[in-house]
């Protein structure tokens, strides 16, 4: 008897290890799956879902891509008047909660939610994600519904009252893109961690696999709901990869703060099926990588930046209401730089196709053997500058040329030929520390920056100060919090107010944005000037900086990345992002330089081009490729 308890004692210790173990693994590898979002925008159904969910298992399921994803608005009515922001379509429970509309996915009915759904996903093999948005809905606050205390099963008590749904919505923090639809929720009320529990805990029970977090990051993020939500996930009884969006203007720095509280998370805006959206990715990939933020700790395993799907095949458009209904607009050239861009950054793949219209150019394309060892398996992965290249005279036609794009947003000094370029930091980042109250024509109600200039001469960069409209409120509630806070004018004369994160989504490629917009009252245009020269935005929590830039850049040029293989492989990415031909170059000393400890100094080495299968037989001194426009070649070199 004594053996036996021994025994069971021994057997339970080592299931909880292994289920340790399991966790503490999570994402061990970049994310692989499908996503909804590019051929279906938010009208996908149940039957829909579930035939692609089934060629998923059969195709793309043997090459990694495990995950079937819905994106947002599952809980939309699709019925006249509804859109992306509208109001007062969406499907809630009697606690606020969204639920999916029955008649888009009716085994939902009679309260299951996901959870048939679910089963079937993962019946497949796969694991089933969701797309959620920030806080609260705007129709949960406006119906103000109770919320679930789930250790009791009843509306949540504290203080000696019942709190509900307008307790907890900030309403002056409404997701700038989608004001009409959710808020963030105060966390600092027992009631407000007390909802987003009950939203997590319903979705484990419906036994979702991933969740993509939505307007949380970049310029609209809220470190407060992604804390908790990610201590939340680490008591579920089953692991959820937690995913954040979108990436509009983020950085590094902003990144660390938060990489080790999730599993993959933006670093771009939308992106989808043009070049410039490719060129797009190159900065802010490298910038990511030379910060060492690929495969970084994150929640319960490793984390990932994240380049966005991959709009590939059968699409639909932005903000439509049907779909899916046309082919990509990058050429084969064009999608095979996405790829290989992908692949080198380690990006999460998340295919963003028709999959029931997966041609066999497109699915070879991302089930591509290589590209996808490359992407769950090297390492030292990294831009490679030392490269010079030959271009030729043969022109490449392309109607989709842009300049090169710079994730912040340009506004022409009128007084200068340069362009002011505004952009969000983490504020305890140096290069925030610029900004002060000057008198401008004796008016001395002005906000400057005169931080970093390359000359001192220049006129600094300045914004007409005035009491924030919420701050001004009789209405608002816990006014005294935004006692010291402005809104910023473009001029006296015009009510247009400085706004941090803009009024929609974005794509990747998106040069020239709305730098002001119409005065509101909205904590999107409320700044604060803190004492060490920082100008903090009261939505996201992040601090501006002004840069002086040149108007614009050529997009034109060559790029390059290296990484190293599990086998010892080394492997040699080029891109051309010309609209001609050019002639890449790379010298093997400078490779061993950027790669010590591998045998390229001291070994012979073979090399093959991994998209052609192209022997290149013993490589001398130089690894030169001829590439295509607006193509890219992937050397493999394998050394002895």
């Amino acid at each position: 008897m004594k053996f036996l308890f021994l025994f069971s004692f021994l057997c339970f210790c080592l299931g909880l290890l292994s289920q340790r173990v399991s966790s503490q693994d999570h994402a061990s590898t970049p994310p692989r799956g499908w996503n909804s979002y590019d051929s279906f925008i938010w009208t996908i159904s149940e039957e829909e879902f579930l035939q692609s969910s089934d060629i998923i298992s059969k195709q793309l399921l043997p090459h990694g891509y495990e995950y079937a994803v819905v994106d947002y608005l599952w809980y939309r009515r699709k019925v006249p008047g509804a859109y992306v922001n509208s109001l007062g379509f969406d499907v809630i429970d009697e606690w606020g909660r969204p639920i999916p509309d029955p008649d888009r996915w009716p085994s939902s009915k009679g309260g299951k939610g996901f959870t048939e759904v679910a089963a079937k996903v993962h019946s497949l093999g796969l694991k089933f994600g969701i797309h959620v948005m920030r806080g609260i809905s705007t129709q949960a606050v406006n119906a103000n519904t109770p919320i679930l205390d789930t250790t009791k099963g009843t509306a949540f008590e504290e203080s000696g009252r019942k709190w509900t749904a307008r307790d907890i919505g900030i309403k002056e923090r409404t997701c700038a893109w989608m004001n009409n639809g959710f808020m963030s929720v105060n966390t600092k009320l027992g009631a407000g961690k007390a909802f987003l529990r009950s939203l997590y805990q319903q979705y484990a029970e419906w036994g979702v696999d991933f969740v993509k977090n939505d307007c949380v990051f970049g310029e609209d993020i809220d470190v407060p709901e992604i804390s908790f939500v990610s201590e939340v996930l680490k008591q579920l009884n089953r692991p959820i990869l937690y995913s954040l969006s979108p990436g509009t203007r983020a950085t590094p720095t902003m990144a660390k703060g938060i990489s080790g509280l999730v599993n993959m998370y933006r670093i771009t805006g939308d992106d989808w099926d043009s070049w410039g959206d490719v060129l797009a990715h190159f900065d802010v990939s490298r910038d990511f990588a030379a910060a060492n933020m690929i495969g970084a700790n994150g929640l319960l395993g490793k984390s990932w930046p994240d380049l966005d799907m991959l709009p590939l095949g059968w699409l639909s458009n932005a903000g439509s209401n049907d779909g899916p209904h046309r082919y990509t607009n990058l050429g084969l050239r064009e999608q095979r730089t996405q790829m290989t861009l992908w692949s080198m950054a380690k990006s999460p793949l998340m295919f963003g196709g028709d999959v029931r219209k997966l041609d066999d150019t497109t699915y070879g394309l991302i089930t591509n053997p290589t590209l996808l060892e490359i992407n769950s398996f090297s390492s030292n992965n990294k831009e490679f500058p030392y490269v010079s290249s030959n271009l030729s005279a043969r022109a490449f036609k392309n109607d989709d040329r842009v300049h090169t794009w710079k994730a912040r947003r340009h506004l022409t000094d009128a007084k200068s030929s340069d362009t002011h370029v505004l952009g969000l930091t983490t504020c305890a980042d140096v290069k925030a520390m610029g900004w002060s109250i000057q008198a401008v024509d004796q008016d001395p109600e002005h906000i400057c920056w005169k931080g970093n200039s390359r000359s001192k001469r220049r006129a600094p960069f300045c914004l007409n100060k005035r009491e924030s409209l919420l701050a001004l409120d009789e209405d608002i509630i816990d006014k005294q919090k935004y006692q010291g806070k402005v809104n910023l004018l473009a001029s006296d004369k015009m009510d247009l107010c400085l706004h941090a994160s803009p009024k929609r989504k974005l794509t990747s490629k998106e040069l020239k944005r709305g730098f002001f917009s119409p005065c509101r009252w909205d904590a999107n245009q409320m700044w604060e000037l803190n004492s060490n020269g920082t100008l903090v935005n009261s939505y996201s929590g992040l601090c501006a900086t002004i840069n002086s830039v040149e108007a614009q850049a050529n997009s034109q040029g060559v790029r390059s990345w290296i990484a190293t293989g599990q086998k010892g492989q080394i492997y040699v990415a080029f891109f051309n992002l010309n609209d001609g031909w050019a002639t890449i170059t790379a010298q093997k000393s400078d490779l061993a330089k950027e790669l010590p400890g591998t045998k390229l100094s001291r070994g012979s080495c073979k090399g093959t081009e991994a998209w052609s299968g192209q022997d290149l037989g013993i490589i001398g001194q130089t690894i030169s490729f001829s590439v295509i426009p607006h193509g890219a070649a992937v050397i493999v070199l394998q050394c002895t």
